[in-house]
């Protein structure tokens, strides 16, 4: 099984990400933050890093709560994150599985949960692209 789930667009980092914003609030999800990597490790003296790199944190807050409720671990993994990054000429979106990280504690219960976001957070992806 594969950690992630990546696809390729022909829209800009910037296009991507208003799109993923859009698709993600008609799931009640929403984006807590953003971070511009490559800016901010040219900041911090990383002048070689220049891929165009993007992280996004999102979360829906009651199905975080609920997870969170269940076992506090969870919080390990929270929030989700979605990448918008070039490479090689071509702009792609990606997500590390929810599933792949909530394998790790053992729970049936929180696998059907971690199933579900998964599949919503994918089809953000696809609407995105």
């Amino acid at each position: 099984m594969d950690f992630h789930y990546t696809v390729k667009t022909t829209k800009t980092i910037e296009e991507t990400i208003s799109a993923i914003a859009i698709h993600l609030k008609e799931h009640k999800f929403g984006v807590l933050w953003e971070l511009n990597l490559t800016e901010t490790l040219h900041k911090k003296g990383v002048d070689s890093f220049k891929m165009p790199y993007r992280i996004l944190e999102v979360c829906n807050p009651v199905e975080a709560a609920k997870v969170l409720g269940h076992n506090a671990l969870v919080g390990y993994f929270l929030p989700c994150k979605i990448t918008v990054y070039e490479d090689a000429g071509e702009t792609k979106i990606g997500l590390l599985k929810p599933t792949a990280m909530i394998g790790l504690l053992n729970d049936p219960e929180l696998k059907l949960i971690a199933e579900k976001i998964e599949k919503v957070l994918i089809d953000v992806l696809e609407k995105s692209k």
